[in-house]
């Protein structure tokens, strides 16, 4: 991996950790068209950039961050089924990183539902709740483990998830970006300590790679954060639902036609 394609895969991993369109996908599509996605790196690489996503929202929400001890139980409620999952299906989830085919279905499947996603809640930006409580924190983990799956979208299964338990859009939207925080932490310091022999190893332009990649996944991912919520307001989810269809869409025509995906080789 040169610095073009850790810049490349920063920019994508700020911009889509919190949206709805999956960023582990994303990423994932982005380093099998570079032809780096089986590289051991690459792998530390798209995990260990989330540090720097994790910073922009605590950054971002600093007052929160710091306001109450609730606030944190309420997190760890809603981290515990992800954690738990996380666990004892890591080396499952770990096999699906490398096949586009589960990302294209997962992105075409996650789209048709977010078609519709306005629709059910629609009476949730009247009556909905703007309080998360522990009881709905910890359904919101739950579901959120269904994002483990590559291209279901983290930011999708919790944000619906909230939306399921009468939240409204930006209150459900906020306690995604805030359990990313622990749920990511413990990803990357759990793959990090799994590949810490390759980190040790790791040159000094590959520790370069990983201290830009975090510097660049943080300046986009704060100014994704800073404009998703009100473009959520104003638009709903359709959009993002079109966009993952039609990705999910061509994806799948070029692996049915066997069309070779890297650019190289």
């Amino acid at each position: 991996m040169g610095f073009l394609e850790a810049i490349i895969l920063a920019i994508i991993e700020g911009l889509t950790e919190f949206l709805p369109v999956s960023s582990t996908g994303h990423m994932i599509i982005a380093s099998t068209f570079m032809n780096i996605a089986s590289d051991d790196f690459t792998k530390l690489f798209t995990v260990a950039i989330q540090f720097g996503a994790i910073l922009s929202v605590v950054v971002f929400y600093f007052k929160k961050f710091f306001q109450s001890i609730n606030f944190y139980v309420k997190l760890f409620v809603a981290f515990i089924p992800t954690g738990i999952i996380g666990l004892l299906f890591k080396s499952k989830v770990d096999e699906l990183l490398e096949n586009i085919w589960v990302v294209a279905t997962s992105l075409l499947l996650g789209g048709i539902v977010l078609l519709f996603v306005d629709k059910w809640f629609a009476k949730n930006e009247e009556e909905g709740e703007e309080e998360v409580s522990y009881k709905t924190g910890f359904i919101i983990g739950t579901i959120q483990s269904i994002a483990m799956v590559p291209g279901v979208s983290r930011s999708a299964a919790t944000i619906i998830g909230g939306l399921s338990q009468k939240l409204t859009r930006k209150a459900a939207a906020e306690f995604s970006f805030f359990l990313a925080v622990p749920t990511m932490f413990a990803a990357t310091v759990k793959s990090i300590w799994d590949e810490k022999e390759l980190l040790m190893e790791s040159t000094n332009n590959e520790f370069w790679l990983l201290l830009v990649g975090n510097l660049v996944a943080f300046v986009v991912a704060y100014a994704a954060i800073k404009s998703f919520i009100s473009f959520l307001n104003k638009h709903g989810f359709k959009f993002f639902g079109y966009y993952r269809i039609a990705l999910g869409l061509v994806l799948l025509i070029l692996l049915l036609a066997k069309v070779n995906l890297t650019m190289v080789g």
